[in-house]
């Protein structure tokens, strides 16, 4: 019991509370530290890594073998994997697409140009839709609020986009009343919503961090109790 919960729980305590006074105590031993851990965090972000590509390959291999619904995207997801990693290991010794001039381009990043970005976008053209369509049902001004942010949300795409200026033109022979007037919008009112939203977070964060340091929250700890 010592071994499994009092000592990790001690070391978490040490480390947090050295951590977070190592901000407040202009000493060269604080700076050291800071660059200590800093270290550490690195080789544990490495394993970290490795665990990540463990339990990602665990999943996709189970839904190979299993015949699990969308299990042949599984296969690709080794296909790109490894086939980026042997062009990144490789490609120094390609000939024409060795990484040698500005004008050669070496294998890996052929395939980073050339197949991820282009998927990458063709990803994000497609969440457009979605969106739209979650916009459409989310701005239908059923009332009083739901009005209200139909309004607001007008005038900011207007006001963001050259065809807003035109309107802007027509309606009031002026091509800035709109793009000003979605300036204001997220200028204040949207300002200071997302300031008290990230005070909240801040503030969850912070009492979050104190359940840890305390040991009330143990649930990295393999368990909730």
């Amino acid at each position: 019991m010592i071994l499994k919960r009092t000592i990790p729980l001690l070391i978490v305590l040490g480390i947090g509370v050295l951590a977070f006074m190592q901000d407040y105590v202009p000493h060269p031993w604080s700076s050291a530290f800071r660059n200590e851990m800093t270290t550490w965090t690195m080789v544990i972000g490495g394993f970290a890594m490795f665990l990540g590509v463990y339990s990602l390959s665990h999943m996709h291999i189970t839904k190979i073998r299993r015949k699990m619904p969308g299990w042949g995207y599984s296969i690709f997801v080794f296909i790109g994997a490894i086939g980026m990693i042997a062009a990144y290991i490789f490609s120094d010794s390609i000939g024409a697409l060795s990484a040698g001039t500005k004008d050669e381009m070496s294998l890996y990043d052929w395939g980073y140009n050339y197949i991820l970005i282009p998927c990458s976008a063709t990803v994000f053209s497609i969440l457009a839709f979605y969106m739209a369509s979650a916009a459409f049902r989310t701005f239908r001004a059923r009332n009083l609020a739901a009005g209200l942010l139909l309004a607001a949300a007008i005038i900011v795409m207007f006001g963001r986009v050259p065809v807003g200026e035109t309107v802007s033109g027509w309606l009031f022979n002026d091509r800035m009343v709109i793009p000003n007037l979605s300036k204001a919008i997220m200028d204040y009112p949207n300002l200071a919503a997302k300031r008290g939203i990230m005070l909240g977070i801040a503030l969850g964060a912070i009492s979050q961090s104190m359940r840890i340091l305390l040991g009330i929250e143990r649930s990295y700890m393999g368990g909730g109790d």
